[in-house]
């Protein structure tokens, strides 16, 4: 069990590493606003992937608002970017 902790555990590391090189160096705003969105979402695999390890149901609430503030995000991102388009 805590071979497979540390193996998540590095990888959802690396994935938020690459995630902050792109959010700082991304070369348009669109790919900085994804980025975020999948620090999002690997944020939320962590905190799934603890739950899941110490079997503790009091993170689902969580999750489901930090997903839905995610979602709501991308959502209003996408309409305000799709305005300037015009």
């Amino acid at each position: 069990m805590t071979v497979a902790a540390v193996a998540i555990a590095v990888l959802l590391t690396a994935a938020c590493a690459m995630t902050l090189v792109r959010i700082v160096r991304g070369p348009t705003t669109l790919d900085r606003i994804v980025a975020t969105d999948v620090l999002l979402a690997v944020t939320v695999t962590a905190i799934a992937a603890e739950a899941a390890f110490t079997r503790d149901p009091t993170a689902l609430p969580v999750l489901v608002v930090v997903s839905l503030m995610g979602f709501t995000g991308a959502v209003s991102v996408a309409r305000f970017v799709n305005r300037e388009e015009r």
